[in-house]
């Protein structure tokens, strides 16, 4: 039960009594070094193509964390041939974890944080990771070496979700203080603050453009759009009866995909903001939607202990994964849209195989 209590504390996900919003901005100047200039909108991603899913083998189990795993990340191809893919996964036991994604064998573990590690992400050249929880604090790892980079402080509570930029150049960073924060990832800087009209955000994404990103709000149960360049909100989209735990955006960039505690699957057209569709099937909070990708798979995790698989076009349910004995909190793909990965309470890290 401490357990459990700790993840609530330090995660971002239990709703507090008496909470007072502070609706103000705080726009902070760039530094004078090039890199903070915002970017401009990237050109559009080339999908790679292959089967869709039509179910799943489970792999391999990963064990090592002596407590819940909240969440993994898998690096993106390697651009140099002789440097293999990573699992990254993090814990409440306040370390990051890196795994041969071949071999399934522990690298390294990473050590810094003074508290439970929410969140991690990679850049997208796979050469920087970076991780955030509990300690208000966001590190920068160099992955080959596992050195700390840098630690990026500017949260008053713990941080909930973190998200690369594509281009790589930009984090934007969401917490339990209610604010959103956009930094530059080569100086540590932080840019700007969204400080209002923000409730808690309790994930972030970013569009593959790189010109939007998204935030899922605790209390509202809505999502919302923002500009990253201005840090202006675009729009709304209410509909979740419950907190908004997880997104994920299309690789093409025109859906978007909403995990919620209502135990429902929201997915999106942004470019009109209209609901597409809904799924339904799990019979407990989802934590975590995962695009694959090649776009022809969404995949979901939830307290009812199970991953399940999605047609995002139909909206039928595909399959769903039994293995872990706990909650899911994590779901990750590979580059190659062929290999899912999964964490859990449970202290597990599983890895799943595509049937096609």
């Amino acid at each position: 039960m401490n357990n459990y209590i700790l993840k609530i504390l330090t995660s971002s996900s239990v709703v507090i009594l008496g909470f007072t919003k502070i609706w103000s901005w705080q726009v902070y100047p760039a530094a004078s070094n090039s890199s903070n200039n915002l970017p401009a909108r990237l050109s559009e991603p080339k999908l790679k193509s292959s089967p869709p899913w039509t179910s799943a083998s489970l792999k391999s189990t990963l064990t090592g964390h002596s407590d819940s795993v909240w969440a993994i990340a898998v690096s993106p191809e390697p651009a140099e041939a002789s440097a293999g893919r990573i699992i990254a996964s993090v814990s409440a036991d306040k370390t990051i974890k890196l795994w041969d994604f071949e071999t399934k064998k522990l690298i390294r573990t990473l050590k810094g944080h003074s508290d439970a590690v929410n969140t991690v992400a990679f850049s997208p050249d796979g050469k920087i990771l970076a991780s955030a929880g509990g300690d208000k604090v966001i590190r920068l790892w160099d992955v080959a070496t596992g050195r700390q980079i840098r630690a990026m402080i500017g949260h008053s509570a713990s941080v909930g979700s973190i998200a690369f930029s594509p281009d790589g150049n930009f984090i934007v960073s969401s917490s339990w203080d209610q604010n959103i924060n956009l930094w530059n990832a080569v100086t540590g800087t932080k840019i700007r603050s969204i400080t209002g009209d923000c409730d808690v955000a309790n994930v972030v994404a970013i569009s593959p453009d790189g010109k939007t990103f998204a935030t899922g709000n605790h209390f509202e149960g809505t999502i919302k759009l923002w500009d990253l360049a201005t840090g202006n909100k675009i729009k709304s989209l209410p509909g979740h009866l419950d907190a908004v735990s997880s997104l994920a955006f299309s690789p093409d960039g025109k859906t978007l995909a909403s995990g919620s505690w209502d135990k429902t699957i929201k997915l999106w057209d942004l470019r009109t903001g209209s609901k597409l569709r809904v799924l339904s099937g799990h019979s407990h909070r989802i934590w975590s939607v995962a695009f694959s990708p090649d776009g022809k798979t969404l995949a979901s995790g939830s307290w009812d202990k199970t991953v399940k698989l999605w047609n995002p076009e139909t909206g039928r349910r595909i399959t769903t994964l039994r293995g872990h004995s706990q909650r899911v909190w994590s779901v990750a793909f590979s580059p190659d849209s062929k290999t899912l990965v999964s964490s859990s309470f449970d202290k597990t890290i599983k890895v799943w195989q595509t049937l096609q």
